[in-house]
């Protein structure tokens, strides 16, 4: 590091000239010719200690730079990243910011594994696999809806005919196995507003959502977002309850907000996890918002009525796709995942 500052000397003003310019001791007085008759001697007159103010010497002018803050690397740089950039601080690792300046909320893998659900970075189990099946044909199925309107064909409403057909269940699933894409940015929408469950089921904490920013009580949606520690997935809370979700839902305040949600990012998709088609009348409305949906079954539950009844009650969306959840698969039967537990057999 150069040092800009002025070079010190030593000593005072008078001892850095008299260092200069050789002074020493004063010169002797000279003698006296006599002409006349000599005087007595005289006792020597003390010394006089003569000052002879030094000429100022003549430098170039220093140049002095203001101080710069000292950087243990790359000192060149003007306008050096902070070391939150890269996840550091100077005294040790911070928690992760992500560019959008939200904070990062961890989800709980142990509540994942105990409710039977996908767990990132976890093995490739049956569970994982049909999933993998399941998210490809939405994929599919959304590059053909953009032709036609590319905002709705990355909305996908996860929907059930009655409770406890395993909607949330599936839409969490949904929305860890499309995280996992190169390309994608997943969102997943609690839009179960009556019986919220979504975050509760990561171990994510509450917090302002989808109806706070409905009814204005928060201006803009993206600040209600919650970004997760698994990489591309964010969540999006219900928010305050309120007993007009539908009406809040059908106004064109709702139309331009979550429209706004895909126009925001380019590579978002949108989830969202709805109330039973024929238990609240939510459903409906969002399926009006959404490109595709996608209508949990139950095998051993959902009726041949009900399904036809809730087929009808969420037409405003124009592809409905059945997935077939809680199957009981026969011993020999295909069944997906076994086939990498079997890896250098």
């Amino acid at each position: 590091m150069n040092d800009h500052s002025p070079r010190r000397y030593k000593g005072s003003l008078l001892e850095r000239a008299a260092e200069q310019y050789a002074f020493g001791a004063p010169p002797a007085v000279p003698p006296v010719m006599p002409s006349a008759p000599v005087a007595p001697p005289q006792p020597p007159a003390p010394p006089v200690q003569a000052y002879y103010p030094p000429e100022p010497p003549v430098a170039a002018p220093v140049q002095v730079a203001a101080p710069q803050p000292a950087y243990l690397e790359d000192p060149v740089l003007e306008e050096p990243a902070p070391a939150i950039r890269r996840g550091f601080a100077a005294e040790g690792p911070v928690e992760p910011v992500r560019p959008s300046g939200r904070r990062v909320a961890p989800v709980d893998r142990t509540l994942l594994s105990q409710g039977g659900m996908l767990v990132p970075g976890g093995p490739i189990t049956a569970l994982a696999e049909e999933f993998r099946q399941v998210k490809r044909q939405l994929l599919l199925t959304a590059r053909a809806v953009a032709g036609a309107d590319a905002q709705r064909a990355r909305m996908i409403l996860v929907c059930s005919a009655q409770p406890n057909e395993g909607k949330t269940f599936c839409a969490i699933n949904l929305a860890l196995s499309m995280s996992a894409e190169k390309d994608v940015e997943i969102l997943l929408v609690d839009a179960d507003f009556a019986k919220p469950d979504v975050l509760g089921r990561l171990g994510v904490p509450e917090g302002p959502g989808l109806l706070d920013v409905l009814s204005g009580a928060v201006g803009n949606v993206e600040d209600c977002i919650i970004d997760t520690d698994i990489p591309q997935l964010s969540l999006l809370p219900a928010g305050t309850r309120t007993h007009g979700d539908t009406e809040l839902l059908a106004s064109e305040r709702a139309r331009a907000v979550i429209d706004g949600l895909t126009t925001a990012n380019p590579r978002r998709i949108v989830i969202f996890d709805s109330p039973p088609a024929l238990a609240a009348s939510p459903a409906a409305v969002l399926a009006l918002h959404a490109g595709q949906v996608m209508l949990v079954v139950r095998a051993d539950k959902t009726t041949e009525s009900d399904l036809r009844e809730a087929t009808a009650m969420l037409d405003g969306c124009e592809h409905i796709q059945l997935v077939l959840n809680s199957v009981s698969f026969q011993p020999g039967g295909r069944r997906f995942g076994t086939y990498y537990e079997e890896a250098g057999k």
